[in-house]
């Protein structure tokens, strides 16, 4: 008994670092008491921590172990790799962006710098169109089609290409809604055709496919062609694939602006019919005949809330939107593709009912060249030609002066000669629409825009301001500034709202167990600075920003790594147990 008592003293003292002397044997050379290992990788220490519920900012740390939060709260214990003092700065969930155009512009460069310096850790895509599923002839109009950004199509699903993009490397992590435009072109072409069964069936298996592989959903674009040729029970078939997987829905909608209110109904009769999920992209009232409208958007989305339904929307905080010379014209013309758009445009007999189209209010299509007031509210930004990009930030009512044509056949000719869509900025929102908006707590952000940097091929068109500014001008100018919601409403609505949006597991909050997706920012100073006049301007505040607990940014300079990884729903194959697909009725 006497030497089991002796022995658990050594073992304890040995545990201890206390020096023990044996009686039997020459005592060993002395050497330093082992330490024990850091608890932590990294340490945010004494920052104000919001974690993403709403509640109100409390001092402490937040630490870090590989991929993962291990520690909220007043004072980590134990030791830690790395600690950084983060006093008088805010820590918070990394931020979601809700409409990410950077299906293009992370190849090019993927840090993501314009958005990485705002503090998203989390791109979200697939606005109607997706970058899977493609087919040959998909894959050789997308190639012919690009402009200032040029890469290879090495992917044919929407999986493969998140999968690709992440191994190239991205400082942010990604995720996709599968395009409904993207399955209908898959399987119809770009004309204005009804599915027949058979092919109905097809997109079907087509958006179930895509959610194995961790779709989030549908997404659809409806006022554009050849998207806009969908009817409602085609989008139900879709979104109803997407339900099974527990996805969800998500839409620009069929009108934003003189069938707003109609286009609310279709979305939530979606939702209704097929038990999704379904969020608003963009939530606007685009032209000053629609402005007043608002009162009554929200009512309809309150209304659905209350019978159940959950129903969202997001938005860039922006009295002024951006897209292309495609929604200054009626979608009729569109139909077959951008080339086959372009030659007829240059038929006689089709421009001059294309111009009188324009100069009506819409019927059954979203005209923005009359929302926008005319061709005075309408900023050219993105053009392919080379000879044509000196145009860029001049007005559609300036270039028309300076050519000596109508602002329609400005239009039209504009579309021939640069063989694209025109990116283009409208003049359609009330700025008191827009701050009332950003206080609505069923509402997230998102930029509507590529993540890119203020260098290299990103100079060669204008991007909306909304690409370096939206989440910073939330913080500074419409919560700091303008009081229209608290810091940590805010950020709720930058991370938690959206991660429940989308179903994500175990992102979107500060919570030991959860993904390490951290920024710390200045309250005091976080500001957006890219305008209409110089949208290249990065936003300040933002000092740090870790990735699945890696840091893309330190002290406010992006690093040499790309800790980014595929964000996937539900329906996943790779999650334990298979992914959470019913089957088909």
């Amino acid at each position: 008994m006497v030497k089991h008592v002796g022995l658990a003293f050594v073992v304890l003292a040995v545990l201890s670092g206390v020096p023990v002397t044996a009686t039997s044997a020459p005592a060993p050379a002395a050497s330093a008491p082992s330490q024990p290992a850091p608890a932590y990788d990294i340490v945010l220490r004494g920052g104000t921590i919001y974690d993403g519920s709403g509640k109100p900012g409390v001092k402490g740390d937040v630490a870090i172990r590989g991929e993962r939060i291990v520690y909220v709260g007043p004072r980590a214990p134990g030791k830690a790799k790395t600690v950084i003092d983060a006093t008088g700065m805010a820590i918070a969930p990394g931020f979601i962006n809700m409409l990410s155009w950077g299906i293009e512009s992370l190849i090019a460069d993927g840090r993501g710098l314009s958005e990485l310096k705002q503090g998203v850790t989390l791109q979200v895509f697939g606005e109607g169109e997706s970058m899977g599923p493609l087919t040959p002839a998909m894959k050789a109009d997308m190639v012919r089609r690009q402009s200032d950004l040029r890469y290879s199509v090495e992917w044919t699903s929407l999986g493969e290409y998140l999968d690709w993009l992440a191994k190239r490397g991205v400082s942010q992590n990604i995720a996709s809604y599968v395009g409904a435009a993207t399955v209908r072109t898959n399987v119809l072409g770009e004309g204005d055709v009804d599915p027949d069964a058979a092919q109905l069936a097809r997109m079907r298996a087509l958006v179930a496919a895509e959610m194995r592989q961790g779709a989030l959903g549908v997404g659809s674009s409806l006022i554009y062609a050849p998207a806009s040729y969908a009817e409602t029970p085609e989008l139900v078939a879709l979104v109803e694939e997407a339900a099974r997987c527990d996805g969800g829905y998500i839409s620009h909608m069929r009108s934003e602006g003189d069938r707003l209110l109609e286009a609310i109904d279709e979305l939530i009769s979606i939702a209704r019919a097929t038990g999704a999920r379904a969020e608003i992209y963009h939530f606007k009232q685009a032209g000053r005949d629609n402005w007043h409208k608002i009162d009554a958007a929200i009512a309809r989305v309150e209304a659905a809330r209350r019978e159940g339904l959950k129903i969202t929307a997001n938005m860039y905080p922006y009295d002024i939107a951006g897209t292309g010379l495609d929604a200054a014209m009626p979608t009729w013309v569109q139909s077959g593709g951008l080339e086959a758009w372009i030659e007829q445009l240059r038929k006689p007999e089709i421009r001059a009912r294309v111009i009188a189209e324009m100069k009506a209010p819409g019927v059954g299509w979203e005209n923005m060249y009359r929302a926008a007031g005319g061709a005075g509210g309408m900023i050219a930004v993105g053009f392919k030609n080379e000879k044509l990009k000196p145009l860029s930030g001049k007005t559609i009512a300036q270039i028309a002066a300076m050519r000596g044509t109508s602002p329609e056949d400005t239009i039209i000719d504009l579309v021939i000669e640069d063989g694209s869509r025109v990116g283009t900025l409208y003049r359609l929102m009330d700025e008191k629409n827009v701050a009332r908006a950003t206080s609505l707590p069923w509402m997230s952000f998102g930029s509507d825009a590529g993540a890119q940097a203020p260098e290299g091929a990103f100079l060669k068109s204008r991007p909306h301001p909304r690409a370096y500014g939206t989440f910073a001008r939330v913080l500074g100018k419409y919560s700091r500034d303008e009081g229209r919601l608290s810091l940590a409403e805010a950020v709720r609505r930058m991370s938690a709202l959206p991660a429940a949006n989308l179903a994500l597991r175990e992102r979107g909050s500060l919570k030991p167990g959860y993904y390490a997706d951290v920024v710390v920012f200045d309250p005091k100073t976080i500001a957006d600075r890219a305008t209409v006049e110089n949208p290249w301007a990065l936003a300040t505040g933002v000092r740090d920003v870790f990735v699945n607990g890696t840091a893309a940014l330190r002290d406010g300079e992006p690093t040499q790594v790309r800790p980014g990884q595929v964000v996937r729903g539900q329906g996943w194959t790779g999650w334990p147990g298979g992914g959470a697909c019913k089957p088909a009725k």
